[in-house]
């Protein structure tokens, strides 16, 4: 991957790559308790026709350690605040879980600078049981520690078949993930747990394509199905045999999807 790089947004110190070299631009933006690297197999297959940034969001990876309540429209800021960096007047936009909740708000925000748009993985349109449950997911984080949440998550996340098969990976992510801290990951953890903008999403007016895991619980094919039947012209992508971890368990598979969405087809008009 390309060069970690640094810029400060306010008192935020961001951390960045940026690979590939004249393609279609390209921004990725990871999930909570993650890092920029969790797009690394989407990117190495991508870098050679797109110019892909990624990132830490603040509290995560090597970017600031912000204490205190996080905003979603600080992520949003801070998003562009990197595109600007990166010299993208315009640009596609890949969103995973928490990161396809902060690219729904600034496709609803700051819709001129979008090309295309990618929702993986991510929520709009809860029900009152499915509030619950990650609002009490919420609260069992705030009470423990990252580790505690990753080891209660692994199963959610990715399917007993790859984990049996990639150790490595599986240590990989635990390593990584006891390295968060407990207070911002409980920070960008509310944000996911108490946004969603399904009331809004008839006004993403941008080629918009929806993709999920079929097995997965959280960021499940209803709410999937939600988000295709509300944003106008959008696609849906359902993923056979797939939870909620696909950027690790299928980079090949997401690669695929947004390579053909975003270079394959004709851009919708009107």
């Amino acid at each position: 991957m390309g060069e970690a790089r640094e810029h400060m947004v306010g008192e935020v110190t961001l951390n960045y790559r940026i690979d590939g070299d004249g393609g279609e631009p390209l921004v990725c933006i990871h999930g909570v308790g993650s890092y920029l690297e969790a797009w690394s197999g989407v990117v190495e297959r991508l870098k050679d026709r797109f110019t892909i940034l990624t990132f830490d969001l603040r509290g995560h990876g090597r970017s600031s350690r912000v204490k205190g309540r996080y905003e979603i429209d600080d992520f949003v800021a801070e998003t562009l605040a990197l595109a600007d960096r990166a010299g993208f007047p315009t640009f596609n936009l890949a969103g995973f879980s928490l990161g396809g909740l902060i690219a729904q708000r600034l496709a609803l925000t700051h819709l001129p600078r979008l090309r295309r748009l990618v929702l993986l993985s991510t929520v709009a349109g809860r029900t009152p049981e499915e509030r619950e449950r990650v609002l009490a997911r919420l609260a069992v984080l705030q009470a423990g520690t990252p580790a505690d949440h990753h080891t209660a998550s692994l199963s959610r996340w990715l399917t007993e078949a790859f984990q049996e098969k990639h150790p490595d990976v599986i240590a990989w992510l635990r390593a990584r993930d006891a390295e968060n801290d407990p207070d911002c990951y409980a920070a960008a953890y509310r944000v996911l747990a108490e946004t969603d903008f399904g009331g809004f999403l008839d006004q993403i007016r941008c080629p918009t394509l929806i993709a999920t895991g079929e097995e997965d619980v959280g960021s499940n094919p209803r709410m999937a199905r939600y988000m295709h039947d509300r944003i106008p012209g959008s696609q849906l992508a359902l993923f056979p045999g797939l939870r909620h971890s696909i950027l690790i368990e299928a980079p090949r598979v997401v690669a695929e999807t947004i390579d053909n969405f975003v270079l394959n087809t004709e851009p919708a008009h009107g």
